[in-house]
């Protein structure tokens, strides 16, 4: 077998693969031995049937098989060997293969095509600067957390006497006139409303001071004007809610009011764990802490789309990628994309292969590794982001660990644990090795940058 390159320039080339009946014969045969063992032709016995027979039932099949097999293995061989850096996959070449007949032909020359990635300037140092916007926590912030932190750890009491806020349960009737109810018309005994979600305010001031055990008089459809939420009060159909216009008579069984929790040591205790903060100044300020550091992270995350744009162009500058190349290898190898979604999405596609090649250059040279203990934590960290959304920001260790256990077991978690562990180290090398030109930014001015960036 030989295997040759030709350049056509400095991103593209073609790889020549001439493959003899050697290179395949014994394979082959081996091969066809097997079919002799399993082949059931009538008239022979299971293993009897002559070997002229088998090879001229299956032997260019065979053959077409091992012919492939070796493509794959050795070409992929030849590319790594050779440490070519490729773009995409090697296609079949279009205009220099000849035609391949494997009934008539033993010796064979493919011819595959390959992108070759440019050359990577990239050098990390201080003359990089990227801008790091740093997020101030304000007062406002650290009252919204603790507001969050109340309602989180509140309770459910009784009361008598309707707010804007509470839960309203009881029986409503449809009526003919002020005082009579509708023969046959709807009728609930556990209704269910808020007035808080009323679009209506006079329909809403109608509830709010009304007492336990008194009726309220008000209009379903100028309450609401939403056919869901009628139907969901009246528990009927959204086609029947359409056709509701009456008033109707609600009477009071019970009222539920939310209490948030108290600023004391039980909520102290509840949201940042046992002893952690000992007063109001000290959970403040520890709430303040944990914004920061959740800051931090939307700040990276500017910081690493910016850094892209900047370090891609620092590794490739002007250099010409095979555009045409990679056009083809993404129509090939997705079939639902269709030329006008490619050519409008390709721009983007670029500036990721870019930045993918670039993220990879910076983690070579700087010896990143992702070890498993790396990908545990970051893990157990996805985990606990996930129960704090669920109110629950103390959890266990060992439930941490045997969930993050089972988030790795997961073939596609564990290679987006992967990616994100690597753009985590990436970051962190970035961090220490370009200038940041630090900027304050209230949170209204940081996410305004997302708007710009946008638009």
């Amino acid at each position: 077998m030989n295997i040759a390159r030709k350049d056509i320039d400095a991103t593209s080339a073609i790889i020549t693969m001439n493959i003899v009946k050697a290179d395949y014969e014994e394979a082959v045969e081996k091969t066809l031995r097997k079919y002799k063992q399993r082949a059931n032709v009538p008239g022979f016995r299971p293993g009897n049937v002559p070997m002229g027979m088998v090879k001229k039932m299956f032997g260019k099949a065979a053959m077409a098989d091992e012919i492939n097999n070796i493509i794959s293995e050795k070409l992929l061989a030849y590319i790594k060997e050779n440490n070519i850096q490729i773009l995409g996959e090697p296609l079949p070449n279009k205009t220099e293969q000849k035609e391949v007949n494997f009934d008539k032909d033993e010796e064979f020359e493919f011819k595959f095509d390959i992108a070759i990635a440019p050359e990577n300037k990239l050098n990390l140092s201080d003359k990089i600067a990227v801008p790091y916007y740093e997020i101030e926590v304000s007062d406002e912030m650290v009252e919204k957390e603790i507001k969050a932190a109340q309602d989180r750890c509140g309770s459910y009491e009784e009361a008598q006497e309707v707010v804007e806020s509470d839960v309203v349960k009881g029986e409503i009737v449809e009526m003919r006139t002020k005082t009579k109810e509708k023969e046959d018309g709807i009728k609930s005994e556990d209704a269910i409303l808020c007035p808080k979600y009323m679009k209506d305010e006079d329909q809403k001031a109608l509830f709010v001071g009304a007492k336990v055990g008194a009726s309220v008089s008000f209009n379903p459809k100028k309450a609401y004007g939403n056919e869901a939420e009628i139907a969901s009060l009246l528990k009927i159909k959204k086609e029947e809610a359409a056709n509701v216009d009456a008033d109707f008579k609600f009477t009071i069984k019970s009222v539920t009011r939310f209490k948030p929790a108290e600023l004391n040591q039980e909520l102290f205790d509840k949201t940042l764990g046992e002893g952690v903060a000992k007063s109001e100044a000290e959970f403040k300020n520890s709430l303040s802490e944990n914004i920061k550091k959740s800051l931090v992270m939307d700040s990276d995350y500017k910081l690493m789309l910016d850094a892209q744009k900047v370090l891609a162009k620092e590794a490739f500058g002007e250099v010409a990628f095979p555009d045409a190349f990679l056009k083809r290898w993404v129509s090939e190898t997705n079939e639902k994309i269709s030329a006008e979604d490619l050519e409008a999405q390709y721009p983007m596609m670029l500036e990721d292969l870019k930045w993918q090649l670039t993220k990879n250059k910076i983690a070579t040279d700087n010896n990143v590794k992702i070890e498993e203990g790396d990908m545990m934590e970051f893990a157990k960290k996805t985990a606990q982001v996930q129960f704090a959304q669920y109110g629950m920001s103390t959890v266990p260790t060992d439930v941490l660990e045997n969930y993050a256990k089972e988030m790795l077991k997961k073939k596609e978690s564990a290679q987006q644990i992967v990616e994100r562990v690597l753009d985590e180290k990436v970051l962190e090398v970035v961090k220490s090795k370009i200038k940041l030109d630090v900027k304050k930014v209230t949170i209204d001015e940081f996410n305004k940058l997302f708007q710009e960036q946008a638009q």
